[in-house]
């Protein structure tokens, strides 16, 4: 099962308004100045210990080379990242109808956790699940662990239907 993270306001976020991992040492922290929001590290560390897939799906045009570097430099590596020039190549594919900034079902992501109400609004109208992690809550970790543990009982559920069993 694969699960999909928004970077902006939902893995990185303002020190000022959140806890944070600690910054990056000197001379990285200037390289990456994004912080990260406290229980990213370990959050993604437990999910792949679970066996699912962690991909990072942004519409920022943040280069992939980029993000992996950044995850690096804390441990984490993820199975896919998906940027605005990926989605913008592989989902919109120049299409003349413009389609939503995401679309997990494209890549077969089972859960999408985000902050934006329009990627709330699009999960309902496009089939996808999503979970809404935005305001500083020291337990959205544990949340997203149960909604991620949820998601796959369903799919093995249905996937035991459509089996017959």
């Amino acid at each position: 099962m694969r699960i999909s993270f928004d970077l902006d306001e939902v893995l990185f976020v303002d020190p000022d308004t959140f806890e944070t991992e600690p910054p990056l040492r000197f001379p990285l922290n200037r390289v990456f100045s994004e912080r990260l929001r406290k229980g990213t590290v370990d959050l993604i560390h437990e999910l792949q210990a679970r066996g699912f897939e962690v991909w990072i799906y942004t519409s920022s045009f943040r280069a992939d080379v980029y993000i992996r570097n950044l995850f690096r430099h804390y441990g984490v590596k993820f199975n896919g990242i998906i940027n605005g020039y990926r989605h913008n190549a592989e989902v919109q594919r120049g299409r003349s109808e413009i389609l939503p900034q995401k679309m997990p079902g494209h890549y077969h992501i089972s859960l999408h956790v985000d902050d934006e109400d329009a990627i709330i609004a699009n999960a309902r109208s496009f089939g996808f699940k999503v979970l809404r992690v935005c305001e500083p809550d020291e337990h959205w970790a544990e949340k997203v662990l149960a909604e991620a543990d949820r998601i796959r009982k369903l799919e093995e559920e249905a996937e035991r239907q459509r089996r017959g069993r």
